[in-house]
């Protein structure tokens, strides 16, 4: 029913943390389905893995802005994402949440992206088990190869 990417996506997001590899799973999709269109709720879904990966560094400029371009893909992306299992209000909502915490310089915490599709989230636990994660977990900030996977030394 959903694309293997997208469930590998949610899996790396509420799993592994993984916001790196998040945006791996999803940029090829979005290149073989809706190619150089920026408004693509993939490239939303993507940019808004990346907003947090870079707020979980503390690089608040990059993360700042990425949650605004995210943000200004909401409103072209609402019934996409409510075809991918997620309630785009709350979505919307925890975005402008994010967006504050990142202005007001609060810290960082590990969302969970409000999907009302139980047997997507059912899906994503089931993949989480499968890859040795717990679904929901916070980010594990003594992981500097999560943290810093950008950086060449800790890619794979």
């Amino acid at each position: 029913m959903y694309p293997r990417p997208y469930v590998d996506f949610l899996t790396h997001f509420h799993g592994t943390r993984d916001y790196f590899e998040c945006h791996e799973e999803l940029e090829e999709h979005w290149k073989e389905t809706e190619p150089g269109y920026r408004d693509s709720v993939w490239v939303l879904l993507i940019q808004f893995a990346v907003s947090l990966y870079h707020f979980r560094r503390g690089n608040r400029k990059g993360a700042e802005t990425l949650i605004n371009k995210t943000f200004d893909k909401l409103s072209v992306n609402d019934k996409q994402l409510e075809q991918l299992g997620i309630d785009s209000a709350m979505f919307t909502q925890l975005i402008l949440e994010i967006k504050d915490d990142i202005q007001s310089f609060k810290g960082y915490q590990s969302p969970v992206i409000p999907i009302f599709d139980e047997n997507l989230v059912q899906l994503i636990k089931s993949r989480c088990a499968e890859w040795g994660v717990i679904y929901g977990t916070p980010s594990d900030f003594s992981n500097t190869k999560l943290i810093n996977k950008h950086m060449k030394k800790f890619r794979n």
